[in-house]
């Protein structure tokens, strides 16, 4: 049954010593939890989230090591951004813990807004590549997944039978799927650490920069192109190249001739992702929504293709 916010709150001063709770308010984030923002006496807001689940709690501890992990590459400036800093946990009576931190501020990412040159499109690139660029063992040691090239791409194409299976697949655009995960050279990359769950709502910018970057429960070391598929669908066209030509000056040894393609391609495959998760969790309007975006996809698909 899930936590009112009022029993979270009471976790976070449990948790926190010294602080004191002026007023809570429930907060929407992705996983198994349950999630809110607590306001103490002196303004400052605090975010607590508690497992619903044994396997949403194992994750929130794998993501609590990352995060402090995290913070030695933020204090040394390798990282351009910070990230949430853990300051307590309070035991759960059906075992594991809640976890509280300050809530990370700044405005959430407005793709919309981006605009090609050196302004915030730039740095978008450059704090993606910053995180691509953290040593392997940072996800490694806190026993978060790590994949090779080809265990990822089996992992794609394993997503892609189980979508088609569903029989809600257009043909066409699963033939076209079908066909670019058997192109091994598209799939030839070096995995790098990635956050793996990027949204707008967890880049946030102050001062036209990326200043914070929260929800990293689903870190890997996996394909890059996984941190830029939503940036690529969704930005402005015209922003594209200013996000790409500062990820790729900020990479060091980047030889990845396919990642755009990769990239345009991952950022598709989700839309088969969501499909799957509104299949497994029996929740119709998520499979309607995501048969009228494949639909939407391969029509615009059919239009784009050569006579």
């Amino acid at each position: 049954m899930p936590r009112s916010p009022l029993a979270l709150a009471a976790l976070a001063t449990a948790a926190v010593p010294g602080l004191d709770a002026r007023s809570v308010r429930p907060e929407e984030l992705p996983g198994d939890y349950d999630v809110a923002v607590v306001t103490a006496d002196d303004g400052v807001d605090w975010l607590v989230r508690a497992p619903r689940t044994t396997m949403a709690g194992a994750a929130l501890e794998a993501e609590t090591e990352l995060l402090d992990a995290l913070h030695l590459y933020v204090d040394a400036g390798v990282l351009p951004f910070t990230v949430p800093q853990v300051a307590g946990f309070a035991l759960l009576p059906e075992g594991g813990r809640a976890v509280v931190h300050r809530h990370v501020t700044g405005a959430a990412l407005d793709l919309e807004a981006l605009r090609p040159g050196p302004g915030l499109a730039a740095d978008l690139g450059r704090t993606l590549a910053a995180v691509h660029e953290l040593p392997a063992s940072v996800v490694e040691s806190c026993g978060l997944p790590s994949y090779t090239a080809a265990e990822y791409r089996e992992r794609r194409l394993v997503e892609l039978d189980e979508a088609a299976a569903t029989g809600k697949v257009p043909p066409t655009l699963l033939r076209r799927w079908e066909a670019a995960l058997e192109d091994v050279a598209l799939w030839r990359f070096q995995p790098v650490v990635v956050h793996g769950d990027l949204a707008t709502e967890q880049m946030l910018v102050t001062g036209g920069r990326v200043t914070a970057i929260s929800g990293w429960s689903d870190a890997r070391v996996a394909d890059p192109a996984d941190d830029l598929a939503w940036l690529l669908v969704a930005a402005p066209p015209d922003s594209v190249d200013s996000i790409m030509e500062a990820y790729q000056l900020r990479r060091t040894e980047l030889h990845d001739a396919r990642l755009v393609d990769r990239a345009l391609l991952v950022g598709e495959l989700a839309l088969a992702r969501w499909l799957l998760h509104g299949v497994r969790r029996g929740l119709p309007d998520v499979v309607a929504d995501a048969e009228a975006m494949l639909a939407d996809l391969d029509e615009a698909t059919r239009e784009d293709a050569p006579a």
